[in-house]
């Protein structure tokens, strides 16, 4: 017997509970443990509506951003966390992932499994005003977490000062009047020790 449209709802509801097993290599600020990809999926949200005032187009719309922040990592349920600065978990990155898309969102009935696949899409493209936002608030998280935990992933990982800045590049469109304080906690984590340039 087919499943109903409430039951295949409710296996991809089950399923992505699984979210919260998932350990990113960031610890939480307090350092008591590593953060999973859940709560950095609920923090970037809520760092989305806070700092909304700073997107860098007046045409982002916070509800879609919202969206992407709750879809953007349900994929790493299959795919597993790639630390953003591993040269070599990243090669095989996108691969991995979008076979992680085609297990997971097929849970979902067809009309909602593909308008969640579109929003993971769009926000790893990086391409529309709220693509652009979603994923610069994705980056600035980190390094948020990062600083106050005096570089405790970027030691772990030898991170240098210009892969850092690499990485933030997108916040110079998506978030542009928060670029000032990127460099800043960047020049200062040099200054402090957290960070090799």
């Amino acid at each position: 017997m087919e499943e109903s449209r409430l039951e295949k709802q409710l296996r991809f509801l089950v399923e992505i509970d699984k979210l919260k097993k998932v350990l990113r290599q960031t610890v939480l600020i307090d350092k008591s443990r590593r953060e999973n990809d859940a709560e950095h999926s609920w923090h970037m949200a809520l760092m989305a509506v806070i700092l909304q005032e700073y997107a860098g187009s007046p045409e982002v719309n916070i509800t879609r951003v919202l969206e992407m922040a709750l879809v953007h990592d349900l994929i790493e349920i299959y795919a597993g966390d790639t630390f953003a600065y591993d040269d070599q978990g990243n090669s095989d990155k996108e691969e991995r992932e979008k076979a992680a898309a085609d297990k997971l969102f097929a849970l979902l009935p067809e009309d909602q499994g593909r308008e969640l696949r579109a929003l993971w899409e769009e926000f790893d493209g990086m391409e529309t005003p709220d693509a652009k936002y979603a994923a610069s608030i994705d980056r600035l998280q980190p390094l948020l977490h990062n600083y106050y935990t005096e570089g405790h992933t970027w030691k772990i990982g030898a991170v240098t000062s210009d892969k850092v800045y690499k990485r933030m590049a997108p916040i110079k469109e998506g978030l542009p009047e928060v670029w000032p304080l990127v460099e800043h906690i960047v020049e200062d984590s040099i200054k402090r020790g957290y960070l090799t340039r």
